[in-house]
């Protein structure tokens, strides 16, 4: 067999895989979006060179909420799954890369075998050691073996982004454990302040100094608060529940939670725009899945080409055993071949065009992402710069609610004014009190998203994920 290629061949050849581009790199790419910006929209007090803080779990100070993160990386089921995912494309990509390398096969055989004319026996075995490989000539397995491994760091980027969001929602879950049990306080507070209420307008009626409709509005007023304990004392409930599931326990909803909700009120660095790429999980996710697919299409491309592919065997075959692979018996074979399409009804260029197809979805996927994750950015901040300027003015209408409940009722008992502007001004402080409540945890939830959003991680980063 001739082995020499003929130049023509070959030049085209190498036109053909010249014809296979790469793709830029994540920078590049950025560079080329006209709309990036140096700086986050909404925060005009950014300092350009504030690095995004790691380790931002550390800052809460509560051995409690550490050990359930703890249980919960080990133990929540969604994050186990995620965890077998990144293994299997693991062994994929093992096995892709197995392909660049020679395949040997070892087998035996041994027959024994009777003729009655004349009675004789016949014992025959043979072996054969066979060893085939294809020569990677133009690249093609090269090409499949980048694509798995490009697939297996997508899906470690994914479970390190499930990783970052599941410690995300178990201090979440936290907070709101904390929430609820301070808004049950608050309805049980309430509660007492109604019995109180009951309590002396009931005795004025008995005195005639109050109306039976006073006493009425008392009365419905406190099982009001009751019914709002009920309720809350099941939210309570459901949300430890939450909780207990996030860290891959059974719901039994007995978790015990002693905390208070800190106040948020300074400002977290949020690092550059462009930085977010190459710091988010889940944006070098996407962008692996980019590359991963124009290794796809490369290798489409390159299905086109001849594949030269080298056997060879060794036998033998003997009537005893003991005999075999004798260097007098062996039989040997060496065999080269090559083989190209010619026709198949254009298959393969109907392949290449699906891979170059899938390289331009993948483009727009990994776009649509990256303004994801900055829409999800300047949303936190948004929210954030909201949230402080309502818990201001929250806190202040808090403190004039409670003063002018307290003074419409020694009114109330003065005679200065009716019932009615009393439950008014306890429905306001009421609600100013719930409000305060409420808006710290929106804080507390908004900072969790922020740190999330922006990439910054929950533990101090590792060396193996520096070097990546």
């Amino acid at each position: 067999m001739n082995w020499q290629l003929k130049p023509s061949i070959v030049a085209l050849s190498v036109l053909f895989i010249g014809a296979c581009t790469t793709q830029p790199t994540q920078q590049e790419r950025v560079q080329q979006l006209d709309t990036l910006p140096t700086s986050w929209q909404q925060d005009s007090t950014q300092k350009l060179d504030e690095a995004v803080a790691d380790n931002w779990l550390q800052q809460l100070e509560n051995p409690q909420v550490y050990a359930l993160v703890g249980q919960a990386l080990r133990h929540n089921q969604a994050i186990l799954q995620a965890g077998y995912d990144v293994a299997i494309k693991q062994q994929q990509l093992i096995a892709t890369g197995a392909a660049l390398w020679p395949s040997l096969d070892l087998s035996a055989r041994t027959n024994r075998s009777k003729n009655n004319r004349p009675v004789s026996y016949n014992n025959t075995s043979s072996a054969d050691l066979s060893l085939s490989y294809e020569v990677d000539l133009w690249g093609k397995l090269t090409a499949a073996e980048r694509q798995a491994n490009l697939e297996y760091l997508a899906q470690k980027a994914t479970f390190e982004q499930s990783r970052q969001q599941l410690v995300a929602d178990v201090v979440s879950g936290w907070f709101n454990v904390i929430t609820a049990q301070q808004l049950l306080a608050l309805y049980k507070q309430r509660e007492q302040i109604a019995e109180q209420n009951l309590a002396i307008i009931e005795s004025g009626y008995r005195q005639g100094l109050s109306e039976a409709l006073d006493v009425y509005l008392t009365r419905n007023k406190l099982n009001t608060e009751r019914s709002n304990i009920a309720q809350q004392q099941a939210t309570l409930t459901e949300s430890i529940r939450t909780l207990e599931r996030l860290t891959g326990v059974y719901p039994k909803g007995a978790l015990s939670v002693d905390a208070d909700l800190p106040l948020l009120d300074k400002p977290i660095p949020k690092g550059l725009p462009s930085e977010l790429l190459t710091r988010k999980p889940n944006l070098m996710a996407s962008w692996y899945q980019l590359l991963s697919t124009d290794a796809g299409l490369a290798y489409a491309h390159k299905q086109r080409f001849p594949s030269l592919n080298l056997s060879a065997s060794l036998s033998d075959s003997t009537d005893r055993i003991s005999d075999l692979f004798s260097p007098s018996s062996l039989a040997w074979s060496l065999v080269g071949s090559i083989a190209m399409p010619v026709f198949d009804g254009g298959r393969l260029a109907a392949n290449e065009q699906q891979a170059s197809l899938a390289v331009k979805r993948q483009e727009q996927a990994y776009l649509e992402s990256l303004y994801d994750a900055f829409t999800d950015v300047e949303n936190a901040i948004t929210q954030e710069q909201s949230l402080q300027q309502r818990y201001k003015t929250t806190l202040e209408a808090q403190t004039n609610a409670i003063a002018a409940e307290k003074l419409s009722f020694e009114q109330y008992q003065s005679g200065l004014v009716n019932y009615t502007t009393v439950l008014d001004a306890q429905d306001r402080s009421f609600s100013a009190q719930n409000s305060v409540i409420n808006i710290k945890s929106q804080l507390i939830l908004n900072r969790i998203k922020l740190h999330v959003a922006l990439g910054g991680d929950f533990s101090e980063p590792n060396r193996e994920s520096e070097e990546q």
